[in-house]
């Protein structure tokens, strides 16, 4: 058996034809895969942003409600690393750079091989060196949104879209898959960066949409939302949409690459092929730009999920599922034993789906951001419960790898008169030690994911009808709906093994 999984970052299903979007960008690719595989349409991340929703698919268990964007622990049993025990080799092939910073430890050390390409967004590869040391960052005149000169001197090297890292992952995976195809026993584990923003992509791709989109925008380069209210005009965000949908289109040009493999060596007999990304992203919808900081709406956390296999009978599923059943769904194709599990996992194998053995895997999920909103859905009612107060205390960061996005919990981040606070502590489903950091004490530098009190975007608790109001601008305001939906709160939080402190910040 063969498995290719293929994410695409900051995929919001908006945008995808197969999802029946009103103004759909171009994948003829990944149309071309929803028509021979399995549309999910109830699919869900769990935690979330990038780190967190990558450790839950090679871990098989959520980890929002434990710590925020973090490494892999030493106690995590990966998908790689189990799939060893049955002589799988696992290639991974990314451009998502974050693998190399602080707070990316592990994520690829267990695959087989790996290749991480160089030079997306903050990647300083190609920046030179100042006269008098670190060069100062020359924001153009009348530029909004982030700048990042690593970003530019990066691109300005680029002769062709060939050039640009997400279509090299995606080539180079074609490329690893060609030399392969005699192999068996393999998973090709693919990562694009894009269309995660910067959506700086070549003209033609842009020229696809700007007449029929109205977009009539020139001036200075628009291609970086904040992450923040939006501060574009109405012309600008219809810019920055058209440029979504054009780097979107890129990607799945090269997607199709993998897929020509497969085409001519006639391995979709064999293989399972695997397309979904980590989160959404939002344009402008509810006056957002971006992720993290704001309400975890459908637009971030209702992904995009296809599957292809040989075996499977079911052309849409539309119950519950969530990147966790990833991992128990691709051990199970290799007959992995799960007893070696350490612990237990959250996910469900998506084979009884897949083949028609089951209309549905689960009642309710969980999904979110660390120290922010829990959030549940039943699958037709979407419950986002707000901490109780300002404070959004307790909170604590478990962890045995001391390091978040690019910081260690040290120096810089929490004061030396503070250390006395750090303490030890133990999970519910572990017995291994972990260090327990509280909130109070924490410098943490993002600001879009920082915790350091209930932020004015996450003060309200909110329950929403998805069949009547998907866009989640009509707040219901009913009790007894509201009291089931906590109920299936709690039970998802037990079946989580949740610490216990996350009750008492939501005031359940």
């Amino acid at each position: 058996m063969k498995t290719i999984f293929i994410l695409a970052d900051s995929t919001n299903r908006r945008f995808l034809n197969m999802y029946g979007s009103e103004h759909p960008a171009l994948t003829p690719n990944l149309d071309r895969l929803a028509a021979r595989g399995t549309v999910f349409d109830n699919h869900w991340c769990g935690s979330a942003p990038c780190m967190p929703a990558r450790r839950d698919i090679l871990t098989g268990r959520l980890n929002f409600l434990e710590k925020p964007w973090g490494g892999v622990e030493p106690f995590d049993q990966t998908l790689p690393a189990l799939l060893r025990t049955r002589n799988v080799f696992s290639h991974m092939v990314t451009d998502h750079y974050l693998y190399l910073h602080v707070g990316g430890e592990n994520y690829w050390n267990d695959f087989t091989s790996h290749e991480i390409i160089r030079g997306q967004e903050f990647d300083s590869l190609h920046m030179p060196a100042g006269r008098e040391g670190i060069v100062a960052q020359q924001r153009p005149e009348g530029y909004k949104g982030i700048y990042s000169q690593e970003h530019d001197e990066t691109y300005s090297r680029f002769a062709s879209e060939e050039e640009y890292p997400s279509p090299v992952t995606m080539s180079k995976a074609a490329q690893w898959l060609e030399r392969n195809a005699e192999a068996d026993n393999f998973m090709l584990w693919v990562e694009g960066f894009d269309p995660h923003e910067p959506f700086d992509v070549p003209q033609k791709y842009i020229d696809l949409y700007r007449e029929e989109d109205g977009d009539t925008y020139e001036g200075q380069p628009c291609y970086w939302p904040e992450y923040r209210k939006n501060m574009f005009t109405d012309e600008e965000t219809r810019h920055l949409n058209v440029r979504y949908k054009a780097l979107l289109t890129m990607t799945d040009h090269y997607i199709g690459k993998i897929f020509d493999v497969l085409d001519r060596h006639s391995l979709w007999d064999d293989t399972m092929v695997i397309f979904t990304t980590d989160h959404g992203y939002m344009l402008g919808e509810h006056g957002y730009m971006a992720k993290n900081y704001m309400p975890a709406y459908n637009e971030v956390f209702h992904i995009p999920l296809v599957v292809w296999h040989p075996q499977a009978r079911v052309r849409r599923f539309a119950g519950l599922t969530q990147n966790i059943d990833l991992f128990p769904t691709i051990l199970g194709q290799f007959g992995v034993d799960l007893g070696q599990l350490h612990y237990p996992i959250h996910g469900k194998d998506l084979m009884p789906a897949l083949t028609g053995e089951a209309e549905s895997l689960r009642d309710g999920i969980l999904y979110g951001y660390f120290g922010k909103s829990v959030n549940y859905t039943d699958g037709r009612y979407t419950y986002l419960r707000a901490a109780k107060d300002e404070s959004n205390r307790p909170l604590s960061v478990y962890t045995a790898i001391p390091t978040t996005l690019r910081q260690y919990y040290g120096v810089g981040c929490i004061a030396p008169q503070d250390y006395a606070q750090i303490g030890f502590g133990r999970l519910p489903w572990t017995d291994y030690p972990v260090y327990r950091f509280p909130a109070d004490i924490i410098a943490f530098h993002n600001p879009s994911q920082e915790y350091s009190r209930r932020s004015e975007h996450n003060a309200e608790t909110a329950l929403y009808d998805l069949e009547t109001d998907y866009a989640q601008e009509h707040p219901i305001n009913d009790a007894a709906l509201e009291e089931r939906c906590i109920e299936g709160l709690r039970r998802c939080m037990e079946q989580c093994q949740a610490p216990a402190e996350q009750y008492e910040r939501l005031g359940l």
